[in-house]
């Protein structure tokens, strides 16, 4: 699987690893002062007569009035006990409480549509709670940072702060990722099923790799992959029917307004490999971009080495990778400590130094660093021009990122993506060291042009978004494209850097499609790169890799311009694609350089 395939998988290989980090965590909670008290079965009245299930813990024997921090969780309240405990340890009421239709509470539960309206009233009928002093936040990552999000939209007079961690973007990052769906929206969706966890389930591996397999070899269409998985969806189908983020996912989450409404501290966390970065980054830039001087300079970003897990509970190791021991942030404390800042008039945490902190990697230079915007974090853009003497199909015969525009006569290079070629999938293998694996760069199977810079004459800082600009033409009217940027170490290992894709049809607006016409040069930008921070070693390379996704991980597109989610291998097209990059259709790279 590429970079960009890696970075997508991350979001349900996160949240397996959190699955299992649970019991381990939870035997760290509660050794630090008096076990908490409990009320089981809190049912919290909606303003349309469903009742919420919550257990709430109080600090034992709570005298005074104290903040109410709550998790809304469509994964059932039991599975965050343990921050309940350590934070009702720490001088807070917590409260778990289920998601509508989900665990013990009532209703029906269709997928962040009633969450904002419920997230208010959670918040107002907790302010009034005896046990609080009318300050009310939010804990949670992934959906349950989505919730927060979606809460401050409503905005509750209570609401204080809300700490966002690896927060899904419904119409960005989820459903689908730059409009392209995959098999693993039924595991989410067969996860949150019923009443029940279902948590064994959606971590069998084996079940959910064989169907989407059998998917993929039978090319079949993607809007029957919930009956092949056994759980027929009408969720799965009503999302296929917004492939593009329109109205319906925008009623979710904050609009222009909305943000520069917002007037108390946010303190958002996501990382270099978090699966939802996407959507951190969509309400961070948006807040930045519509919100007041004053809400801004009061909203922290840190974005670590972490994957989507990590962004509760770190780790070292990531994918193959291992970080330095300052890459482990005591997240609970710093919440904590925020948490006590906001509302206990406390002292801003001391880890936040300025208003973004990210973590550089690198072999033998890891270290914190701060900046004030994301703007000025890189004070140079290398533009890289893509070029090749004609061949750029392998990494042993490959094109070349040259700092000139010049060319050598050759206008492009040429790749072929077969829909009904199922030997890419078929080869691919779990590989828990995806970040340094090779495997898609040696198998292109034909699908795919692959570029390497000049090696580097000093170690380098990179730290930001890249961007990356291509004319293509090809003889179909859409297909699937996938952009991934590694650092190629002096002694050859491969470390992913960033990844991107798109859609071709989306070439040019994410929510107007617009096929391709045959054969005609058009400019494809790829801005939606993940953010990330290297150090990259002296000699080391950059190597660009582009092609056509083929994997049982993703809607597979099989070219025709119909819809894909309709399409079979009946409607297969091969296309032939050349990447451009003459005088008159430069393609380049722009890459973010720190000095």
């Amino acid at each position: 699987m590429t970079g960009a395939g890696m970075i997508r998988r991350a979001v349900w290989v996160g949240m397996l690893c959190a699955l299992s980090a649970m019991a381990s965590f939870a035997q760290e909670a509660g050794k630090e002062a008096a076990i908490p008290d409990m009320r089981w079965a809190v049912k919290i009245p909606m303003r349309d007569g469903v009742s919420l299930n919550a257990t709430v813990f109080l600090p034992h024997g709570q005298q005074d009035p104290v903040p109410v921090i709550f998790t809304l969780t469509p994964y059932i309240g039991d599975s965050y006990t343990d921050r309940a405990m350590y934070f009702a340890q720490h001088g807070y009421v917590y409260a778990l409480v289920d998601v509508r239709g989900r665990g013990n509470s009532g209703g029906t539960f269709e997928p962040f549509a009633s969450d904002s309206k419920d997230g208010y009233d959670l918040v107002e009928w907790f302010a009034k709670q005896p046990f609080c002093n009318g300050k009310v936040t939010m804990w949670g990552g992934s959906y349950a940072g989505y919730d927060q999000w979606t809460t401050l939209k409503a905005f509750p007079p209570h609401l204080t702060t809300i700490v966002p961690a690896a927060a899904a973007h419904p119409g960005t990052d989820f459903p689908f990722s730059l409009s392209i769906f995959a098999p693993y929206d039924e595991q989410w969706l067969t996860f949150t099923s019923g009443a029940t966890s279902n948590a064994n389930l959606f971590g069998d591996a084996a079940f959910w790799g064989a169907k989407a397999k059998e998917y993929y070899d039978g090319h079949l269409a993607f809007k029957d992959f919930d009956r092949l998985a056994g759980n027929p969806s009408a969720i799965f189908q009503k999302w296929l029917k917004h492939p593009t983020p329109d109205a319906y996912y925008d009623a979710m989450v904050p609009t222009p307004d909305d943000y520069k409404r917002i007037n108390f501290p946010i303190l958002t966390i996501t990382g270099h490999y978090d699966g939802d970065q996407l959507g951190a980054f969509t309400y961070y830039k948006r807040h930045m971009q519509y919100g007041t001087a004053e809400a801004k300079a009061n909203h922290f970003l840190i974005i670590g080495p972490l994957d989507h897990a990590g962004t509760r509970t770190p780790r070292r190791d990531v994918g193959g990778l291992k970080f330095g021991e300052a890459s482990v942030l005591d997240l609970n404390r710093l919440h904590t400590e925020w948490y006590d800042w906001v509302m206990k008039k406390g002292t801003k945490p001391d880890f936040l130094k300025k208003r973004i902190a990210y973590y550089v990697v690198g072999e033998g230079a890891e270290n914190w660093k701060y900046a004030d915007t994301l703007e000025s974090i890189a004070n140079e853009k290398r533009t890289y021009y893509l070029a090749s003497n004609g061949s750029a199909e392998s990494v042993f015969h490959s094109g070349s990122l040259q700092f000139s525009g010049s060319n050598t006569g050759v206008t492009g290079d040429k790749w072929t993506y077969d829909p009904l070629d199922t030997r890419p999938g078929d080869a691919e293998q779990p590989d828990d060291a995806g970040l340094t694996s090779q495997w898609a760069a040696l198998n292109t199977f034909g699908n795919g042009a692959i570029y390497h810079s000049a090696p580097f004459e000093e170690a380098t800082e990179l730290t930001g978004f890249v961007k990356l600009t291509v004319w293509l033409t090809m003889d179909v009217p859409d297909t699937d494209l996938d952009a991934d940027l590694y650092e190629i170490l002096p002694g050859g290992r491969s470390v992913a850097l960033t990844g991107s894709s798109m859609r071709a049809r989306f070439r040019e607006s994410a929510r107007e499609e617009k096929l391709v016409t045959p054969g005609k040069p058009e400019k494809y930008v790829f801005d939606s790169f993940t953010f990330f921070s290297r150090r990259v070693a002296k000699g080391s390379v950059l190597r660009l890799f582009i092609h056509c996704p083929n994997s049982p991980g993703v809607e597979k597109n099989y070219n025709s311009g119909g819809v894909v989610a309709a399409e079979t291998g009946k409607d297969a097209k091969t296309a032939h694609i050349t990447l451009l990059h003459d005088a008159e259709h430069p393609s380049t790279l722009e890459v973010p350089v720190v000095k």
